[in-house]
């Protein structure tokens, strides 16, 4: 999956749009710079992000949110929306049912992976609270359960 969004990315910056990508680790950061030199990365905690209102066209947050606490979920799409022109997009991956836990060996890395996510229905009605109309939402399948993909758009001002 990750190679896909850099793939993307790097497809966006060659149709000549300007994309900037957060991640909070510096490795992460240090890889997409290798792999997109065209686009502008932010080392950041999403959640303490400050960037200017209104200022993007589009956010794609795909399997982010789901690694943030889940009372910091509905604050973390408003400020999101914030940075959205009216009339963005968002694409965002959530939960399909409500989870938090541990993975203590994550993809047989040995390495341990937190998630907390609530249920696709409680992500839709956040979204819509922060300002969104879900224009559409698909189940993404992965192992013995999966994601969901929302398309949203802010609405106007």
């Amino acid at each position: 999956m990750v190679g896909r969004v850099w793939q993307a990315f790097g497809l966006l910056v060659t149709a000549g749009h300007r994309v900037t990508g957060v991640d909070i680790s510096e490795v992460q950061i240090s890889r997409a710079q290798e792999l997109v030199p065209g686009a502008d990365f932010i080392r950041a905690d999403a959640t303490a992000l400050e960037l200017p209102q209104e200022s993007f066209d589009a956010v794609v947050c795909l399997y982010a949110l789901i690694h943030i606490p889940l009372a910091e979920q509905p604050a973390m799409l408003e400020r999101i929306v914030s940075w959205l022109r009216p009339g963005g997009w968002f694409l965002g991956t959530t939960g399909h049912r409500a989870w938090t836990g541990t993975d203590e060996d994550w993809l047989g890395g040995g390495v341990a992976m937190w998630w907390s996510h609530a249920d696709a229905a409680t992500s839709r009605s956040w979204l819509v609270r922060a300002g969104l109309d879900v224009v559409h939402e698909e189940f993404v399948p992965e192992g013995n359960s999966g994601h969901v993909l929302f398309w949203a758009r802010r609405t106007a001002a």
